[in-house]
């Protein structure tokens, strides 16, 4: 039967040591000594003692705690990231705290002083963008070290991204080599990646000699990308056709869109010379590869974000300013399926 021990107090006298050591131990087993740790965890064993860790951490100036404030969480994309940031940061004895902005200014403004309010020790963000409130995200530099990932805002705080240029190009000069040169399907600029998609593609078609042709409704704000996909290629179809064989879509969830459009008005996507159209896009969403025919794409390197962001914030918590990389872009790979 295990024993019940109401207050720390109570554990640590029941394991014969002070309260202090026991304290040392919940932060950081190894910084007691081998036989008193054995002493604690033979008694932990034996108890059903919890310690209260929330009320512990408010009675610090900084907790073991991480924030990460996202767009979205029900995007897979920064599911994704979560996931991989949240297991990182646990491996590395930080206990993650996420909060989703919902492609909301007010609501991202609130994430931050929720953050601050729990004192966290530092925080992972993957901001808005055009909507973020850049004077309060400047003040949350101020008083924590953050790291923006997936896109950023002007200034110094540290980054870790994809190299938005090279991949766009690589994935036109691939369309450029094996079938028609690709129109861009642009979406709203939302944040950095998609003006610096829309750059590169414009610079690289350009640099092979073809005339480069956007288009899409970039007015409204919205991160429904699949809808307005969809949407704008139905209307497009309809009113006498999308203006190229080969489609290049800023990202995947449009590219969803599309290919659903495409797939109602009983139009065919593909590679093979019996196919209307050709699409493509970039990300690799974890969906991409189950949508039908799988989806051409550039796959952003999710591990390598997730891990070079943690790292780049430890490095800041641990005040080691030299392993600290300003601007980190990673490269992503041409993954080649049906559809393109």
């Amino acid at each position: 039967m295990s024993m019940t021990h109401k207050t720390m107090e109570d554990f640590a006298r029941s394991c014969g040591v002070s309260r202090p050591t026991l304290s040392k131990f919940f932060d950081d087993p190894t910084s007691v000594k081998p036989a008193t740790r054995k002493r604690i965890e033979d008694a932990l064993r034996s108890s059903d003692y919890q310690p209260n860790l929330f009320a512990r951490n408010l009675n610090r100036k900084r907790t073991r705690s991480i924030g990460i404030v996202v767009p979205t969480v029900t995007d897979p994309f920064y599911s994704e990231m979560v996931s991989r940031i949240e297991l990182r940061l646990r491996d590395e004895g930080y206990w993650p705290v996420v909060i989703s902005s919902h492609g909301s200014t007010g609501l991202e403004i609130e994430a931050t002083r929720t953050i601050l309010s729990l004192k966290v020790s530092g925080a992972l963000i993957a901001p808005l963008g055009k909507r973020s409130d850049q004077r309060t995200l400047e003040k949350l530099t101020q008083t924590i070290p953050i790291v923006y990932f997936d896109t950023f805002l002007e200034g110094d705080t540290p980054f870790v991204g994809n190299n938005n240029e090279k991949s766009v190009a690589t994935i036109v000069d691939y369309l450029c080599r094996s079938g028609d040169a690709p129109v861009y399907f642009d979406i709203p600029h939302v944040n950095h990646n998609s003006a610096e998609r829309l750059s590169s593609y414009v610079a690289s078609m350009q640099r092979l000699g073809f005339e480069p042709t956007v288009f899409g409704n970039t007015g409204d704000y919205t991160w429904d990308f699949e809808r307005i996909g969809y949407e704008q290629t139905e209307k497009l179809i309809g009113n006498g056709g999308l203006p190229g064989k080969t489609i290049l879509c800023a990202n995947d969830r449009l590219a969803f869109g599309v290919m659903a459009a495409a797939f109602s008005k009983g139009l065919k996507v593909g590679r093979k010379t019996d196919c209307d159209l050709r699409i493509a896009a970039h990300d690799d969403h974890p969906l991409s590869r189950y949508t039908c025919p799988a989806l051409t794409t550039m796959a952003q390197d999710f591990a390598a974000m997730a891990g070079r962001s943690v790292e780049t914030l430890l490095a800041m918590l641990d005040e080691d300013a030299a392993a600290v990389t300003p601007k980190v872009s990673l490269d992503a790979t041409l993954v080649m399926r049906q559809s393109a």
